[in-house]
């Protein structure tokens, strides 16, 4: 299991300049195509998604006021309620409109037919399976993962022995990936 703290994740900022990314964890680690990619991002402007044609995505709102998806096929979505997940295909062509200032997201992307992935927001002691990757992210109050978290900061893990996650004290919110091989 490793740990991270969101504010010392190294910083990639988005080509159209509208965003930037803090890549939480890949795998295989510094493969050029992921099976698997959790990051935070931060929207700072209107503009495209970029696509990932072959790739299934959810993102969670974490902080701020959220953003508007509109897409191909009638997609409209608005990501506005903090800790909810929206899972979506990366084929589709999607344009984010920002609710008000800036928009804090946790993203998870997996490639289709060969990983799977399942946001959940918790908030009660969680089980984290034996056998499966995965990333804990700490919305709000203190978690044990192995050990002590706060907002902000998480674990991640590429194949693990059973875990849990426990909430210490009333109140306390934080999204899991649970992510597993197609098939498992």
């Amino acid at each position: 299991m490793r740990f991270f703290d969101v504010e010392t994740l190294p910083v990639s900022a988005w080509r159209n300049g509208g965003g930037e990314t803090r890549e939480i964890a890949g795998y295989p680690v510094d493969a050029a195509d992921f099976g698997w990619r959790a990051s935070i991002a931060t929207i700072a402007q209107d503009g495209p998604f970029s696509a990932f044609p072959g790739v299934d995505r959810s993102i969670t709102l974490i902080a701020g006021d959220g953003v508007r998806l509109v897409g191909d096929g009638g997609l409209d979505h608005r990501l506005d309620r903090t800790g909810e997940p929206f899972a979506f295909s990366g084929d589709v062509a999607l344009r984010a409109t920002l609710l008000g200032g800036d928009s804090r997201d946790f993203n998870v992307m997996t490639r289709r037919g060969q990983w799977t992935a399942d946001v959940r927001r918790i908030t009660g002691r969680t089980i984290l399976p034996a056998g499966h990757a995965g990333v804990v992210y700490v919305v709000q109050g203190r978690w044990r993962c192995e050990r002590e978290l706060a907002a902000g900061q998480g674990a991640w893990w590429t194949n693990s022995t059973e875990r849990e996650a426990v909430p210490l004290a009333a109140g306390a919110v934080a999204l899991w990936a649970d992510i597993r091989p197609v098939g498992r």
